[in-house]
């Protein structure tokens, strides 16, 4: 199995240098046009054979396993070499490339998300030890895409500039306007618009543990009366509002799933109201979930691309009043948690063990490089009922912003 595994690597690696230190103490490089470098050591020969018959599951694997290491670099430096290689245009791996066409055609199946599926689906990640997140996270818990306007931003400045980048698409001109959070999380942006910008919240999860979380923060900074969180699937919602917003939990709904979703996101929105849909999509056409990150990290998970989330909305008869592409802010924002979760590694595996943070590092590491070499992105989506509900020009975004920005320094003095 080893010289089939070979024979993968040599046709492969067309960009930059991959050694390989084999089971049985040999050496191999293969080197395609100038790119980056990594060593790696398989440990065993069961090892070599996963690789070679199904490497998206097996590397992720072997890696928790401890039967493949990085060699004198990091993870983070082989996945560079792998996802650098996939990204490239040619042959690769061919039994790889049938498992990711019967990926394609079964996707439906793997994304079958009803309420029940959902609420484990949820738990899986997320009902994980808090402490954990808060040791890799900024100080509000946001477990989503950061907002980098300058480009060296701290995680905290760039977590702050997400949320203000987001109320001033909702046009929170007004107090006491009603805001639904489908997805809400630990809840910081609902507390965050209840506190700085007078709305009226209502958060909902599928996590137990976050919905703790949720409601202790409200109860500690006094918002009780303005900020409400449920333990409810979105489908469950019957309630209007004069906006609705949904960051990083989209991306959860399941393809077969998207049109009802938007059918309930216009129930629930007023006739003047405003949505804000923001998720992780690909820009280059449909496709399948990881095999690992579906197995271990977001099971039932997808990043749809623009003409999968398209065709489902026209049908509901909502407008879509503006659209943004973030390219690699999430990129940056993984790369702030992948330093923070090295810089705590220790206190994490004490929550957990060592397989728990090899997978956490190989989860976050390979995140990244799909947004730095591959084709994933952020989308932003605004959606009214009525196109006259927001302004005619993106001026008011940019404006909303620089009013938060004074009230922010105003209240820091």
């Amino acid at each position: 199995m080893q010289v089939l595994l070979d024979a993968i690597l040599s046709r492969f690696i067309v960009l930059g240098r991959l050694t390989v230190r084999w089971p049985d103490g040999a050496v191999s490089t293969y080197t395609g046009e100038p790119g980056p470098e990594a060593v790696m050591a398989i440990k065993d020969a069961r090892t070599v054979w996963r690789l070679a018959v199904n490497p998206a599951l097996a590397v992720g694997e072997a890696y928790m396993d401890g039967s493949i290491a990085a060699d004198g670099c990091s993870i983070y430096d082989v996945l560079d070499v792998l996802t650098s290689n996939l990204a490239a245009e040619h042959g690769g791996h061919g039994i790889e490339r049938f498992r990711q066409v019967m990926a394609r055609l079964t996707r439906r199946l793997a994304q079958f998300n009803p309420a029940s599926r959902a609420r484990r689906n949820v738990a899986h990640h997320y009902d994980l030890n808090g402490r954990l997140y808060s040791l890799f996270l900024d100080r509000d818990r946001q477990y989503s895409c950061a907002y980098f306007p300058r480009g060296d931003e701290t995680l905290e400045e760039a977590q702050i500039a997400k949320k203000r980048h987001i109320a001033a698409k909702l046009l929170l001109e007004r107090p006491d306007l009603t805001v639904l959070d489908i997805g809400c999380g630990w809840g910081g942006l609902a507390l965050t618009l209840a506190r700085d910008y007078g709305a009226r919240v209502t958060g909902i999860t599928l996590s137990t543990e976050q919905l703790a979380e949720a409601q202790a923060r409200a109860r500690a900074e006094g918002l009780q009366d303005r900020v409400t969180f449920e333990l409810m699937d979105y489908r469950a919602m019957h309630r209007t509002f004069d906006r609705i917003v949904s960051v990083g939990m989209f991306e959860h709904v399941g393809i077969g799933h998207y049109q009802e979703y938007f059918e309930i996101v216009k129930r629930c929105l007023a006739p003047d109201g405003v949505a804000l849909i923001h998720a992780i999509g690909r820009s280059d056409g449909p496709s399948s979930t990881n095999p690992w990150i579906q197995k271990y990290i977001f099971p039932g998970g997808y990043c749809p691309s623009l003409s999968e989330v398209f065709a489902p909305l026209e049908n509901t008869g909502l407008a879509a009043t503006d659209l943004e592409v973030l390219r690699l802010h999430y990129a940056e924002t993984l790369r702030h948690w992948r330093w923070r979760f090295n810089a705590n590694r220790d206190a994490i595996a004490g929550i957990y063990d060592e397989r728990f943070c090899r997978m956490f590092e190989f989860y976050l590491a390979g995140c990244e490089l799909a947004f730095r070499r591959q084709h994933h992105m952020i989308f932003q989506v605004q959606l009214a009922r009525d196109q006259t509900a927001v302004p005619l020009t993106r001026d008011y975004i940019t404006d909303a912003e620089r009013m938060a920005m004074s009230r922010e320094r105003v209240a820091a003095e």
